[in-house]
């Protein structure tokens, strides 16, 4: 296997600004891990759940 391309947004802040998760392809979906604690491990969502909840996040429908 590969090594993951891990990305995250350029609207991401940097140092302790930085609150950001970063995301990367992975054959069984799209990989999801913390910024700031990427050893911490992933959680990989199939890529229609992914897209679902990067629509909801724009339309304002999460508790964040």
């Amino acid at each position: 296997m590969s090594t993951p391309m891990w990305r995250k947004s350029s609207y991401s802040g940097t140092g302790d600004q930085s609150v950001c998760v970063e995301i990367a392809p992975f054959p069984s979906g799209i990989g999801v891990r913390d910024s700031k604690n990427p050893g911490l491990g992933h959680l990989t969502l199939p890529a229609d759940v992914f897209a679902d909840l990067i629509d909801r996040a724009k339309r304002d429908e999460l508790d964040l």
